[in-house]
């Protein structure tokens, strides 16, 4: 009898809820509830490990939300990015975006050995990267949403997608909304998206190209604001410095907020990615004046957006497994 009832259940919020539910590939659906019976204490666990790591380190915050994006970008959100590299696997963490900046496996090692100790082989490594990214958002101030899990792991990994899926820093807009519309994702999502960076910090790599040799004449490229561009080379020089780290929203660093967008109105997008968003798609200029202009309006497309790139093709029903330890598959 209980069993049908919580059938019933499932039945109904599928009906009601159908932007916290998703049904891709794989004929399973995630939802927030995936947990509550098996293991009802998940989402504090989680909760509390990500609070302890973002209070030692403020950054901890935008290296988990950006973990989650770069496992969803390769084969779906499958946990494929906190592999690590053995017989039959080729870590993803040695990749152009994520070597010497994918930080955070630590703290998903903590949660993930703190969830075993509570209920065994039961939390996927793919559904703490999800949980992890929406509490990091919540403790920098930024919007809350219901987590649709039930995520499995992957027993494989993809470098090669690495490379090529997750859009670099110095990509056109074409090229970066290219690789959104390959995960089923729009120019809303993008955007919205891309907001991410109004917490977190870039190394000077990533950004080097908008400082000198612009059209061959040594000077900033025009579409960043001179004083600025004058400001960041101080510490970033020509050659050397690759791993000097700038904030990526001047602004508000540590608070997760739209002054982001505000940044990009003014010319300082810290990112060749984050200023194209304003001057090389119609669209796009007109959802970051919006963004600027209202906070509330970010937060809720945040959201939604999340949800939408946390339900990339994930492994549902009997594909894949729940790892034991989210660095290997199981034996």
């Amino acid at each position: 009898m209980a069993q049908f009832i919580s059938f019933l259940l499932l039945v109904s919020l599928l009906a009601f809820a159908p932007l916290c539910f998703s049904r891709k590939q794989t004929g399973g659906y995630l939802y927030p509830q995936f947990y509550y019976h098996s293991c009802p204490g998940a989402h504090h666990i989680v909760q509390s490990v990500v609070a302890k790591a973002v209070a030692e380190d403020a950054r901890m915050a935008a290296s988990l939300l950006r973990l989650h994006f770069h496992d969803c970008f390769v084969k779906g959100c499958d946990g494929s990015v906190l592999l690590d590299s053995a017989k039959s696997i080729l870590s993803e963490k040695g990749s152009i975006p994520n070597r010497h900046s994918a930080r955070g496996f630590e703290v998903i090692d903590e949660i993930k050995a703190a969830l075993e100790k509570e209920c065994p082989q039961t939390v996927s490594c793919a559904d703490i990267l999800a949980l992890a990214a929406r509490d990091s958002t919540v403790l920098a101030g930024g919007p809350s949403w219901e987590v649709p899990l039930g995520r499995r792991d992957s027993r494989s990994a993809s470098l090669s997608g690495s490379n090529n899926n997750i859009p670099a820093p110095n990509n056109t807009f074409q090229t970066i909304l290219t690789k959104f519309k390959v995960q089923g994702l729009n120019v809303v999502d993008l955007v919205a998206l891309s907001g991410s960076h109004t917490i977190g910090k870039a190394r000077c790599v990533s950004f080097r190209q908008r400082l000198y040799n612009q059209s061959g004449n040594g000077k900033p490229d025009f579409t960043l604001d001179q004083s600025y561009a004058a400001q960041l080379r101080t510490r970033c020089p020509r050659s050397g410095g690759d791993q000097n780290l700038f904030f990526l929203d001047f602004a508000s660093p540590t608070k997760f907020d739209n002054s982001y967008f505000k940044d990009i109105l003014a010319s300082k997008g810290l990112l060749s990615s984050d200023q194209v968003l304003f001057t090389q798609n119609e669209a796009s200029m007109e959802l970051v004046k919006k963004y600027a202009e209202s906070n509330q309006l970010f937060f809720q497309q945040f959201a939604k957006s999340m949800i939408s790139m946390g339900n990339i093709s994930p492994l549902t029903g009997s594909r894949g497994e729940i790892r034991k330890n989210c660095r290997k598959i199981n034996a």
